[in-house]
């Protein structure tokens, strides 16, 4: 039995965002061939799961509620990278998702690195320029950090065909 041959690995990072899911929408339209291994990179932020917490002013890290929170976002995490799973199948396209931990932008760029990419692509959420600078920017970090060609898909709509939250159950 012949094995598939693989002319390209593409890493493309996937936050469960309509941005992120017009950045594949784009990729798919525009640069997919049909050789190529696309990568999903999902980094779940769970710290955020603590800054979403009702009671702000103290949140003992040693108590059940953390330990609630953060299984919430284990579940949530587990539950996107099935979806975009599924999402390449129905695709048609070869390829996996890997989720990974730390700092988003670091993450995308070690896995390009790693499995060897040809190029990243990545959605842009298009923050102004005074937050971009206070807090960073995921694409601003993959573009100057990265060793290979990124695209940035800059989406200046709220609705893609594609939007994985659509189709994500929410608890």
């Amino acid at each position: 039995m012949a094995e598939a041959t693989h002319e390209r690995t593409v890493v493309i990072a996937m936050d469960g965002s309509h941005f992120a899911a017009y950045a594949f929408e784009w990729y798919m339209d525009n640069a997919h061939r049909k050789t190529d291994y696309v990568i999903f990179v999902h980094t779940p932020e769970f710290h955020n799961a603590l800054s979403s917490s009702s009671n702000t002013d103290y949140v003992d890290p040693t108590s059940n509620v953390v330990m609630d929170m953060y299984r919430a976002e284990q579940k949530k995490a587990r539950e996107l990278v099935q979806s975009l799973g599924q999402r390449l199948k129905d695709a048609g396209v070869s390829g996996k998702v890997r989720c990974e931990t730390g700092f988003p932008g670091q993450a995308i760029v070690k896995v390009a690195e790693e499995e060897q990419a040809v190029f990243i692509v990545t959605g842009c959420r298009g923050q102004g320029t005074v937050r971009r600078t206070l807090m960073g920017s995921v694409s601003d970090y993959i573009v100057h950090h990265s060793h290979v060609p990124v695209v940035v898909c800059r989406h200046k709509g709220h609705y893609t065909k594609h939007d994985f939250h659509s189709s994500h159950k929410k608890n």
